[in-house]
């Protein structure tokens, strides 16, 4: 009677394995967009503080100029984690076909 249901019983497992590997996956990738978010949110903050410390009268002197290089730097760390996120979703695609 046993062996009537062990096709059955395999599928049933296999399918368990499978779910536990989405759930994992899924953890993972949720956990980096929440992340990759929670950055790309401090770098606009940090955008807007240095925009606050500009002095537009002596844009190019004192703390004006470390101003503009935060702001450089933040934009250039949005655009990273930007790619970043891109090149994620382009591997998880390109996981799914195979």
């Amino acid at each position: 009677m046993l062996l009537n249901y062990s096709p059955l019983m395999l599928k049933i497992c296999l399918s368990k394995i499978n779910f536990y590997k989405f759930t994992s996956s899924f953890y993972k990738n949720t956990f980096m967009k929440l992340f990759t978010n929670i950055l790309v949110i401090l770098a606009l903050g940090l955008i807007i503080f240095n925009i606050t410390l500009l002095d537009f009268k002596n844009p190019l002197q004192g703390n004006s100029m470390v101003a503009f290089i935060g702001i450089a730097a933040s934009i250039c760390a949005v655009l990273i984690l930007l790619i970043f996120r891109m090149s994620k979703n382009i591997e998880e695609k390109m996981n799914d076909k195979f």
